[in-house]
């Protein structure tokens, strides 16, 4: 057993409503606080805010698919592929032996 989620403070897997302004428009969005310290990781990373992040990926999806049917899932996802990301470029810059 890996025991990933034994080694976790359980206040990561805790959902956590932040209000922000999309086009224009209050929202709230609930994530788990896994997923909002990865999204502040790529605020920060581009020098800004959350709340700007958010609202250029919402615009960028509505620019793509026209729609966004579930935002929240969308920036799970987000999450996962910069992840993925900065993972090979990891192994990129560090090959296995």
């Amino acid at each position: 057993m890996c025991k990933l989620l034994a080694r976790q403070d359980p206040r990561r897997f805790t959902q956590t409503s932040r209000s922000l302004r999309i086009s224009g428009q209050s929202t709230s969005i609930r994530l788990e606080t896994a997923f909002w310290e990865i999204l502040d990781a790529i605020a920060a990373g581009e020098g800004m805010s959350v709340s700007r992040l958010v609202a250029l990926l919402y615009d960028e999806a509505v620019d793509l698919h026209g729609e966004v049917a579930n935002f929240a899932s969308l920036l799970r996802t987000v999450c996962l592929i910069y992840l993925g990301e900065r993972a090979e470029m990891a192994i990129r810059r560090h090959p296995p032996a």
